[in-house]
């Protein structure tokens, strides 16, 4: 009798690899995000809201080039500079770990003060832009498990820093504990300054080989916490391709993984934390027919996930 094919496919959160009756893409963290509206009226005197100022309207956007220099900015590093030393100054005050600079993140948040200028107002999302996360991934190699972004508008750095400290939802990205990056972005025009502020918590760069190696110990450990012997890894040659065939296909169920599936019991998913399971994968792991195991991987940049993730294959047998 021809065996019945068995695929579990895991959709797990971007933020805790979890197991998730969702699309992928929905487990992206929705980061606060907002604005500072400053000194509009009346000098010195600021004023923060959350969400754009008013409704975005077209502008003219550059491409985006390979490095910094190639962008003709009137950028203000002194501006960046001192708002870096500001946030990290307010960091510190909270106990929090100190946010570190990255030029990508810094490109991506001149560019978008850049559109604001061309625009002459505040948004986080101009029409024809692209998103924050795609935005982000197309000048960052850094993976990026959450972003966030306050843009403001102000007569200097201090204030501006000073303005968007006093709004909650500012106040939120610049102390959130997770971030761990920030890129900085601020044009003048005028006696103004156009102040983007693009935050990260970027993830630690793995092999192929560690992250292998990382599943691998959490298999164990799920065996051991069911109270059942470890099972051997014996990796099959087809299991890498089969997992970089959802990546290419930017979804979880392809036509390897399906061949796979008509000979092993078959666990597909992705994540951000190799060292961390899908909840979904527990029964299957603690079967007493179980003997043996392969694991196949495959990194990837896609629509659904622009800064990256791992999309895994795990085979049972």
């Amino acid at each position: 009798m021809p065996r019945t094919p068995r695929i579990h496919v895991v959709l797990a959160f971007v933020l805790s690899s979890g197991m998730a009756s969702l699309h992928p893409a929905s487990g992206r963290a929705a980061a606060q995000c907002g604005q500072s509206l400053s000194g509009e009226s009346s000098p010195g005197q600021g004023q923060s809201g959350h969400g754009s100022a008013t409704s975005a309207q077209p502008a003219t956007f550059r491409p985006v080039a390979s490095s910094t220099a190639d962008i003709p900015f009137n950028d203000d590093d002194s501006a960046e500079q001192q708002l870096l030393v500001l946030a990290n100054q307010s960091r510190q005050q909270a106990g929090l770990s100190p946010l570190a600079l990255d030029s990508g993140l810094s490109q991506a948040a001149r560019v978008h003060a850049e559109a604001m200028v061309e625009a002459h107002q505040l948004s986080h999302q101009f029409d024809g832009e692209p998103g924050l996360a795609q935005r982000l991934a197309a000048t960052t190699r850094l993976q990026l498990e959450q972003e966030g972004e306050n843009v403001a508008l102000d007569y200097d750095a201090a204030r501006g820093h000073q303005h968007l400290m006093l709004s909650p939802p500012h106040r939120a990205n610049l102390l959130n504990p997770a971030y761990n990056v920030v890129g900085l972005g601020v044009l003048r025009s005028g006696d103004r300054l156009y102040i983007v502020e693009d935050f990260g918590r970027a993830l630690p760069t793995y092999s192929g080989t560690e992250v292998k190696s990382k599943i691998e110990s959490a298999v164990h450990e799920a065996r051991r916490s069911a109270a059942m012997p470890d099972l051997q890894r014996r990796d099959l040659l087809t299991a890498d391709d089969a997992a970089c065939s959802m990546a290419q296909a930017d979804k979880l169920g392809t036509d390897p993984v399906r061949k796979l599936a008509q000979r092993y019991t078959v666990m597909t998913y992705t994540s951000m934390r190799p060292e961390i399971l899908p909840s979904g994968t527990s029964r299957a792991l603690a079967s007493r027919g179980t003997q043996t195991f392969s694991i196949g991987t495959c990194y990837s940049r896609t629509d659904t996930y622009p800064t990256g993730v791992y999309w895994v294959v795990l085979t049972l047998d």
